[in-house]
C-alpha cells in the first residue's frame, strides 16, 4: 500500500459531494471494493464496464473484441469517458473504472488503484466468469494490452504510471471489508468533511 500527500485546496466546486475514483487492472477487486465503497458512504456507484459491456453486447460483439474495435475507433473511449466526467461533475459519486484515475485528474477529490498479482486476478476473473484459467489469462492480458494502446494513443497516458493515484493497495492481502476501511481511513478531513453535508 502506498499514498501520495492529499491535503491541498479543495478543488473548483467545494460545495459539491465528494468524487472518489476507484480504478484498477482486471481482477484486483476494483468493482467489489468500489461498490461496497459507495454503500458505505451513502454515495452514488457509476461503473463504466457497464457501459462497455452494454454497447459490446448491441454490437454483438465480446468485451474483447469490442475493445480491439475501439483501437480503430476512440470514439467509443470518448462516449465513455464523457459520461464518466458528467458523472463526476454532478458529485456524490464511487467511479469505478480503469482510466478514471487518470480522465479525472483534476476532478476526483480522491483516487484508489487496486493491484494483485496476474495468477490471483486470473483465479478471480476465471471464477466471476466461469471460465477456464487459461481463457481467464488471455482474456486479462489481452484487455490490458488493448488498453494501454488505446489509452496512450488518445490521451497519451502511460497506465503503468500511478503517481496520479492517492492511494495505491495491494488487494491480494486484505479482505475487501479491510480495504474499504483502508480508503475510509486514508480520505483526507477535507473530503470526509464533505461527505455529511
Amino acid at each position: 500500500m502506498s499514498s501520495r500527500a492529499t491535503e491541498g485546496a479543495d478543488k473548483e466546486d467545494g460545495e459539491r459531494l465528494p468524487v472518489i475514483v476507484v480504478s484498477g487492472s482486471p481482477g484486483s477487486g476494483k468493482s467489489t471494493i468500489a461498490r461496497a465503497l459507495a454503500e458505505r458512504l451513502g454515495l452514488r456507484y457509476l461503473y463504466t464496464g457497464d457501459i462497455f459491456r452494454s454497447l459490446a453486447r448491441s454490437l454483438g460483439v465480446s468485451v474483447a473484441e469490442l475493445g480491439r474495435i475501439a483501437e480503430r475507433d476512440p470514439s467509443i473511449d470518448l462516449r465513455i469517458d464523457k459520461k464518466t466526467l458528467e458523472e463526476a461533475k454532478r458529485g456524490g459519486v464511487v467511479i469505478d473504472s480503469h482510466l478514471a484515475g487518470w480522465v479525472l485528474a483534476g476532478i476526483a477529490d480522491f483516487s484508489v488503484y487496486l493491484k494483485a498479482p496476474l495468477a490471483v486476478r486470473v483465479k478471480r476473473v476465471a471464477g466471476r466468469e466461469k471460465t477456464s484459467l487459461s481463457e481467464a489469462l488471455m482474456d486479462i492480458v489481452g484487455r490490458e494490452e488493448s488498453q494501454w494502446r488505446r489509452f496512450k494513443a488518445l490521451y497519451g497516458f502511460d497506465i503503468t504510471d500511478l503517481s496520479v493515484f492517492d492511494l495505491v493497495i495491494e488487494t491480494s492481502n486484505y479482505e475487501p471489508e479491510e480495504i474499504v476501511e483502508i480508503i475510509i481511513n486514508s480520505l483526507p478531513r477535507r473530503v470526509k468533511a464533505r461527505l455529511h453535508r
